[in-house]
């Protein structure tokens, strides 16, 4: 069996552990694919009016069609690549015993594994980062080599980006800010609001404010539960804390190396997001390779041989963009917190 085959490589790819996403896996779990380089999504227009009274006697009236607009991209590609190294499989593997016990093919098998694995992580990376964007500024950015930079509005409405004051712990009211901001998502989408995502410095704001530490010495006699933890975030990515007037409280800690090398937040100090039935997915366009069959995937892996000077490349490719079909559903907050 040929290790570099694309049907080796792709079961390989779908066998691996992938890292956690927290912001993609709650808010854009579905998948979207197309036979089209093209990616297409429709943004439904809403329905505020009320239903017009009329005399049962006379006709009903008409009322125009709601209707919707379809917005076309083209996405950017990502596509991480590796040189093989001819000579790792001859080395001592990681954790390998001093003096190896592995077979070289044996080597070879864990060292694709392990480029795949890379490529897997930064490709989830990326659309987390992506998901960050679009949750927090309802647009996202695309730039790169040899791509022109697009803007990707998906149109959300500007009183959805909010901002708070949160850094006097014995006067600030967060539990009234975030009831104010569900209310404003109700009213810009109908979608109810629970979830509320915010980075580790806000949280440590928000855990120690007088109003919510008193709405939860209020709660513990009436038995509900759960409460806010008091514990800090420990993991990446998303962390449940508790809940509090109805609104799940998720601590968030994603980082990423941007291209000088320094490690940034994918939620910025002082963010809150809150979020309903934003009906987000993963779009993907077609691969354009025929070794993919021109097929929307979420990834392609493939390896191909140089002869001059002869070397082997390991790739893996994607074309994803993170569609939040209905963009009024989620609102951030930008917050002071000294």
């Amino acid at each position: 069996m040929d290790l570099f085959s694309t049907n080796v490589m792709t079961g390989v790819v779908n066998s691996l552990q992938t890292p956690p996403s927290f912001l993609v896996d709650r808010f854009f779990p579905a998948d979207q694919t197309e036979q089209s380089e093209e990616i297409h999504f429709d943004v439904e227009n809403d329905v505020m009016g009320l239903a017009p009274f009329v005399s049962p006697v006379v006709e009903g009236k008409v009322m125009s069609n709601v209707g919707f607009t379809t917005k076309t991209f083209k996405p950017a590609y990502v596509k991480p690549k590796n040189v093989w190294d001819n000579s790792r499989p001859l080395k001592r593997y990681k954790g390998e015993q001093i003096g190896g016990s592995l077979a070289p093919a044996d080597r070879q098998r864990l060292i694709l594994a392990d480029y795949l694995m890379q490529h897997i992580t930064l490709i989830r990376r990326r659309k987390e980062w992506m998901a960050a964007e679009v949750l927090r500024t309802g647009k996202v950015t695309i730039s790169g080599e040899l791509y022109q930079t697009v803007v990707v509005d998906f149109g959300r409405d500007a009183a959805l980006d909010e901002t708070g004051n949160w850094a006097n712990v014995a006067t600030a009211l967060p539990l009234d800010d975030l009831q104010d901001w569900a209310d404003l998502i109700a009213e810009k989408s109908g979608s109810e609001a629970h979830d509320v995502v915010m980075d580790i410095a806000t949280w440590k704001k928000f855990r120690n404010n007088d109003q919510v530490k008193q709405r939860l010495k209020d709660q513990r006699p009436l038995t509900i539960s759960p409460t806010i933890a008091q514990e800090a975030a420990f993991q990446t990515g998303g962390n449940f804390m508790g809940a509090v007037d109805g609104f799940n409280i998720w601590v968030y800690s994603g980082r990423y190396k941007d291209d000088a090398g320094a490690i940034q937040k994918i939620l910025p100090d002082g963010t809150v997001l809150l979020v309903g039935q934003l009906l987000g997915v993963k779009a993907y366009g077609a691969i354009l390779d025929e070794a993919a069959g021109y097929q929307a995937l979420p990834y392609f892996s493939k390896s191909w041989i140089e002869n001059d000077p002869p070397r082997r490349f390991v790739m893996t490719q994607s074309a994803p963009l993170l569609v939040p079909y209905r963009p009024n559903a989620s609102l951030a907050a930008a917050i002071t917190l000294s």
